[in-house]
């Protein structure tokens, strides 16, 4: 009877919240976008998680969830903060400075791989034959998407590698924090609170950054920057890292960052609507390829054994 179940991955508890994550983050990069201009990068993060930090905390104390924290649990919320939301947010931002939001979105997808070998390394966790073959696929079609923008950007080559190493960079920062949310550390506390006072962490961390490289803060006071502020801060990281790291618990850090190939795919549909990103026979056939290996890496039974 236990053979006819469907896999974890393929239930509602999974699918679900892997949809709402996926959407929510696939319409982020264009709001970060907006967010970049008048007020410095580090300060804009600085900004997001705080908001993102007290909606956490106020959400825990309506749970009645347990704040007290020991030496082990401080020191695992600094080095997320750290690590998710200083590092590889501030890598985020200005990346979009050189890059388009769309081919930012579309290094995350590659999130697959370290996140693949580290929980190996760290975890023990191997990938099944079926989730290899499906990032294999995928990454065909992250590659095809990577040819048509070296096609149509020539010009910019060494602005376009400049955006992408900035990127990778906070491929890498990202990838750390997800094996860290699959580590038996992270089940020992609850979730909301940790990841609050994470946020507030790394909050204050970028705030140190920012006051060190750029000066006192700034802040823009346009509708859609203050908008787009709060919807960053509390559905794209209060609402969305909650469902995530909740998925990485359940299948683990390796499946649960295919999100990230999909998710370009809408930054790049919304990058066409506002960015005047423009598609092409080559990069259909990426987005394609990206989609089924996504259909067959989720169908694995047994995607870390």
């Amino acid at each position: 009877m236990n053979d006819a179940a469907p896999p974890r991955s393929a239930s509602a508890a999974v699918l679900v919240p892997f949809g709402i994550v996926t959407l929510i983050w696939g319409s982020t990069w264009i709001v970060i976008r907006d967010q970049l201009g008048v007020v410095p990068a580090s300060w804009s993060v600085t900004y997001r998680f705080v908001i993102a930090g007290v909606t956490m905390l106020a959400w825990a104390a309506m749970r009645g969830d347990r704040f007290a924290l020991d030496r082990r649990g401080w020191l695992f919320a600094a080095g997320l903060g750290l690590a998710q939301f200083c590092l590889n947010f501030n890598f985020v931002y200005r990346a979009e400075l050189h890059i388009t939001s769309g081919l930012v979105a579309l290094m995350y997808a590659l999130l697959i791989v370290p996140n693949a070998v580290l929980a190996r390394v760290f975890l023990g966790q191997r990938m099944g034959g079926q989730l290899l073959v499906g990032s294999g696929i995928a990454l065909c079609g992250v590659a095809l998407l990577f040819l048509h923008e070296a096609r149509v950007r020539p010009e910019s080559g060494s602005e376009v590698l400049l955006g992408l190493g900035i990127a990778l960079a906070g491929v890498f920062a990202a990838s750390a924090a997800n094996v860290m949310q699959a580590t038996p550390t992270a089940r020992a506390y609850p979730m909301v609170p940790v990841l609050g006072i994470a946020m507030l962490i790394g909050a204050t961390i970028d705030a140190a950054y920012a006051g060190a490289t750029v000066g006192a803060p700034v802040f823009d006071w346009r509708w859609s920057y203050v908008a787009g502020l709060f919807y960053l801060g509390i559905v794209a990281s209060a609402v969305a890292f909650t469902l995530y790291f909740g998925l990485i618990r359940v299948i683990g850090p390796a499946k649960a960052a295919y999100n990230g190939v999909i998710v370009p795919v809408i930054a790049m549909l919304l990058s066409t609507l506002f960015e005047g990103y423009r598609w092409s026979l080559l990069a259909g056939a990426g987005a394609a390829l990206a989609l089924a290996g996504l259909v067959v890496a989720l169908k694995a039974r047994r995607p870390n054994r």
